[in-house]
């Protein structure tokens, strides 16, 4: 077979405009579905350099190294025990020679088998090498597995030039290239024939169609025939670049940061230029989340904030063309803008005509869960809650009465103009129109904050009360939902109940609230009555399942999470502290050894703890070594009891160290199970009292390997 020649293999799909919020993931899996199908047929090499394109109107990728013919594989074929395939006297049977008639072989291959064990039987196998596929053979197998695999959101379905024949895909596609070196690969896809032609900008190119000269010209000719930037992430490179340039300009203001929403701008143009605009002054007296929001989900616009964080009149807009004259392309801008802000303004206004707690008896109206009640019914039930978490958690502090107005008021602005035209800024209404009805600071930041933290790396509320609300409010939720049998299951999550659980974690690991994961389900439920099943066993474990993987996704191992957990802490917040403790403790050179005399004694004492005395009596220590180990530990646990009380869990830990000479000796020279009950139940008693004291902190037991 002649030496296969290799080439950079360049795939193109020409289509109408892609959605852009998939556009970045169509592009990567468009990409990565070719690579890995033309890795796995030896048409390109593992370590194969691959380039993915994506603009609105294009798929593509660049491969170099790919070959013309894979090499052919060595095969072994088994084929049939030898008692089968040849009779007593040595000829094949015509069961054999129908065999290698299936796979392509013949009688004169049969001197060429060979006889190997296979199990129990002396089996026949045919060696033989499997012929490589032909580019064009593995790239049309490779470009259809793509398609098909490609997470497209919607698929749309159009008819092909010929009238009659219907295809399915994301957008009508128009053209497909296929390139390798300077040779076009015979492939179809989408009623289309690969050639060498593409289009560029649809304004913008100095030359169209574009003739491909080979595969590695496309991102030039592009750039340079078409004014296209074929790269999403070269295109992202560059926006931002022009962002911060733009923004700088404008007497230092900066650019808003949100990488989803360059990423979507980002798949809207395939060449960017960004131009400065502005709107009337009079709009900033509306909150500026207002505004932001509108220009960002509506209009795909950069807000420009100053040097404070405040919202300025600018904003930076991505066009997608580049005249001569601007001004026209900002003053379109401009002008589209301006009715967006004016409605939010309108919404502002109006909505500051009804205090909130006149929408209060309303939420009776509006539907919560039709086996929860309405939203009236919840709001009665979070107050409940939280008037119970309040008078236990913080039972010396003047809250209850601010906490009772925030839950009272936290959901009235579900009734305003503003969060019925923007449901993300439901809580930070409240807090505005809050502020304006009079209410205090702590009530109104209360109603801001209550559902946070939204998501990982959200900020928490700000203070007793916004926190005592918020875990009020998720705590509804998880104990009501799992009560009527709403369990996630899978990857199936309709009332992200995960990230509500991981929101109740995340404020009771950070905030020092005196009470356990128990005691807040129990707080949750007396408000609920008889309306719900008792949820407390599912709960408890869905909660505990979350903080373990929090903790762990932190950087904490299983042991450590699991030594810390089989102890709980009364408040969650010091459960940091103590995994810190366990770590620098599993570091020490007796960790190994007491971790073991550790599970031992636990081992001992689930065999036989009702036999072990409460009080340890001295003149029952008759051995030397249990003498010294009541000795020890009386001078430890003293430490490592008043470190424990001052919360330093580390020093607490390492004052048991001491323990290591003395246990060991202990077990090495004492009988515990001694004949005489006395010395047994003293014995008993007096690893009872190390296990305690080896325990406080931790189950040391789970350090054992």
């Amino acid at each position: 077979m002649a030496m296969a020649a290799t080439a950079p293999l360049l795939v193109e799909l020409l289509v109408e405009e892609l959605p852009p919020k998939a556009l970045k993931a169509l592009g990567h899996a468009f990409a990565e579905g070719i690579v890995s199908s033309l890795r796995a047929q030896d048409l390109a090499a593992a370590d194969a350099k691959a380039t993915s394109y994506a603009t609105p109107r294009r798929l593509a990728v660049l491969i170099e190294g790919v070959v013309d013919h894979a090499v052919g594989r060595a095969m072994s074929i088994k084929l049939m025990p030898v008692s089968v395939g040849f009779a007593p006297n040595g000829e094949a049977t015509p069961a054999l020679l129908k065999k290698l008639a299936v796979v392509g072989a013949g009688a004169a291959d049969i001197a060429k088998l060979e006889r190997r064990i296979d199990g129990k039987a002396e089996t026949l196998f045919l060696e033989t090498t499997a012929a490589g596929a032909t580019l064009a053979e593995g790239l049309q197998r490779a470009l259809d597995q793509a398609i098909v695999r490609l997470p497209i959101p919607k698929l749309m379905q159009y008819q092909l030039a010929d009238g009659w024949t219907s295809v399915s895909f994301v957008r009508p596609a128009h053209a497909l290239v296929a390139l390798h070196g300077d040779a076009v690969v015979a492939i179809r896809a989408l009623g289309l024939e690969a050639g060498r032609t593409t289009l560029g900008h649809r304004f913008e190119a100095t030359r169209s169609p574009i003739v491909l000269r080979t595969a590695s010209s496309y991102e030039e000719q592009l750039r340079d025939e078409g004014a296209v930037i074929a790269s999403f992430a070269v295109r992202r490179v560059e926006i931002a670049r022009q962002l911060d340039v733009a923004a700088a300009a404008e007497q230092g203001l900066t650019p808003i940061s949100d990488d989803a929403l360059l990423d979507e701008v980002t798949a809207l143009v395939e060449r960017p230029n960004v131009l400065a605009c502005e709107f009337e002054r009079e709009f900033l007296a509306v909150p500026s989340e207002c505004l932001v929001l509108t220009m960002k989900a509506n209009q795909k616009y950069f807000p420009l904030l100053d040097a404070k964080g405040a919202l300025s009149n600018r904003f930076l807009v991505v066009s997608n063309i580049s005249p001569a004259d601007p001004g026209r392309v900002i003053e379109g801008n401009e002008r589209v803008v301006r009715p967006r802000l004016a409605d939010a303004k309108f919404f502002f206004d109006q909505d500051r005509k009804k205090t909130l707690a006149s929408r209060v008896p309303a939420l009776d109206q509006v539907v919560y869960h039709a086996r929860l009640g309405s939203q009236g019914e919840r709001t009665m039930r979070v107050r409940d809650i939280a008037g119970r978490i309040a008078a236990k958690a913080f039972p010396h502090e003047r809250l209850s009465v601010e906490v009772d107005r925030a839950a009272e008021l936290a959901k009235a602005d579900l009734l305003t103009d503003m969060v019925g035209e923007f449901p993300e800024l439901q809580g930070v209404m409240g807090g505005y129109y809050a502020r304006h009805d009079g209410e205090s600071v702590a009530v109104a930041e209360a109603i801001e904050d209550h559902y946070k933290p939204r998501f990982a790396g959200d900020a928490l509320p700000r203070d007793h009360v916004g926190v005592i609300v918020a875990l009020a409010d998720k705590l509804e939720v998880l104990v009501g939902l799992f009560g009527i049998g709403q369990l996630p299951t899978g990857d199936k999550d309709p009332f992200a109940l995960r990230r509500q659980a991981l929101g109740v974690i995340r404020m009771l690991t950070e905030v020092p609230v005196p009470i356990g994961l128990e005691q807040f389900v129990a707080l949750a439920l007396p408000a609920f009555g008889a309306a719900i099943e008792d949820p407390s066993e599912p709960l408890l474990a869905f909660l505990h399942e979350r903080l373990a993987g929090s903790l762990r996704e932190q950087g904490y191992s299983a042991q450590e999470v699991d030594a810390v957990l089989s102890r709980p802490p009364a408040q969650l917040a010091d459960l940091k502290g103590r995994l810190a403790a366990v770590r620098a403790f599993a570091a020490l050179p007796e960790a190994a050894s007491l971790a073991a005399a550790n599970k031992r004694v636990g081992n001992i004492l689930k065999k036989s703890s009702d036999e072990a005395s409460r009080h340890v009596r001295a003149s029952l220590l008759v051995e030397p070594a249990e003498a010294a180990l009541h000795a020890a530990l009386l001078h430890v646990e003293s430490a490592a009891d008043l470190a424990f009380d001052q919360r330093d869990y580390t020093a607490s830990l390492q004052a048991l160290a001491a323990l290591r000479a003395p246990v060991d000796a202990f077990f090495d020279a004492v009988m515990v199970n001694a004949d005489d009950r006395a010395l047994r139940g003293n014995r008993l008693g007096l690893l009872a009292k190390l296990h305690a004291a080896m325990n406080r902190v931790a189950d040391l037991s789970k350090l054992a390997g």
